[in-house]
């Protein structure tokens, strides 16, 4: 193995065993989960170190701001990191560029060690006490007619969660679509400025070594200008799948497969494709049982409401917050309709 990853807690791993697990481990961005341990990155090398499973009891996600740390308040914005809390309570911080490979990570986590705790103590004691006000809020008495609805949606849920893949596809596809749409086309010049000017660090860099002029410290600061320069402008640069073309042809081929998977549903799923998510549909659930509607149909147009009402400035939890990044581009890019 060529960079043997450093233990950070728990047992140590035969060499031939870290090497064979490493290697075979589900890799999600920088970090890896493996049969044996987790594979978790450095600032600048990705999963440099490991944890085997015994010694890990939290891993959870931390969504910073730009205060740091997770402020409660943003929907959009924001830095995602994985956090593993292991030998108890010590903790290892993971910077991730998309926050929906900490969200599969997780998932991946959960389900093959579901002893290991998923959420911060912070967040465990607030949902705790989320919980016992909502067991002891009365809820109000459902119609018929409310019940009935509460059972199509549960059936619909079911539905869906056959084939997760597809929702998932659906609200990625509606993220990259809302950001594209919410750019300004004079960052993509700005970035290719940016560039140019990497590359014409690097060129300059090279020709300097040739040349045999300058000191050390000069290759150091010209390289690296030009990887600052160049990774952060090709980012956003038109590429064969980051265009407006391969954008929306995936929003829409993503809603065709949800409708198409939907033909399958025995009567009439109570949400159109373009929406047809299991959160829309829990969140529906919720509605009806506080007693604000009983129709799906009037159930849909209070969820869009309290979407339309959440903003940058509106305080939420992290179950809300991954709610709402979850749905939210889904309503923004159809106008609600």
């Amino acid at each position: 193995m060529l960079f043997k990853p450093a233990r950070l807690g728990g047992a140590a791993l035969d060499p031939d065993a870290l090497a064979a697990d490493k290697k075979n481990c589900k890799k999600f961005g920088p970090c890896g989960v493996g049969e044996k341990a987790l594979y978790l990155n450095s600032f600048y090398i990705d999963r440099r170190y490991y944890i085997t499973y015994p010694a890990v009891t939290r891993v959870f996600k931390r969504v910073a701001m730009s205060q740091g740390g997770f402020s409660q308040k943003g929907i959009f914005a924001s830095i995602p990191y994985l956090v593993v809390e292991y030998d108890g309570g010590r903790q290892k911080q993971c910077n991730f560029k998309y926050e929906e490979q900490v969200d599969q990570m997780l998932d991946c986590i959960g389900r093959a060690h579901p002893e290991i705790k998923l959420v911060s103590a912070a967040a465990e004691a607030r949902l705790a006490r989320r919980e016992q006000e909502r067991a002891a809020r009365k809820k109000p008495e459902l119609t018929h007619e409310a019940q009935r609805s509460l059972r199509a949606l549960e059936d619909a849920a079911v539905y869906l969660d056959q084939k997760p893949e597809l929702a998932q596809e659906l609200s990625k596809a509606a993220r990259r679509k809302r950001a594209y749409l919410c750019s300004k086309p004079s960052y993509r010049w700005v970035a290719l400025a940016i560039t140019v000017l990497g590359l014409v660090s690097l060129l300059f860099g090279v020709a300097t070594i040739l040349q045999g002029t300058g000191s050390f410290g000069v290759y150091f600061a010209l390289f690296g200008l030009a990887a600052i320069f160049m990774f952060s402008g090709v980012s956003v640069l038109p590429t064969a799948r980051n265009n407006k073309n391969a954008i929306m042809a995936r929003n829409e081929k993503a809603q065709q497969d949800m409708a198409g998977y939907l033909k399958g549903y025995r009567g009439e799923f109570p949400l159109p494709a373009r929406y047809a998510h299991p959160i829309v549909l829990r969140r529906m659930q919720r509605v009806i049982e506080e007693g604000r509607a009983a129709r799906i149909p009037d159930a849909l147009e209070t969820v869009k409401q309290d979407l339309k009402a959440l903003n940058a400035e509106v305080e939420v939890d992290q179950q809300e917050y991954d709610e709402v990044v979850a749905v939210k581009a889904l309503f923004l890019n159809e106008d609600y309709r």
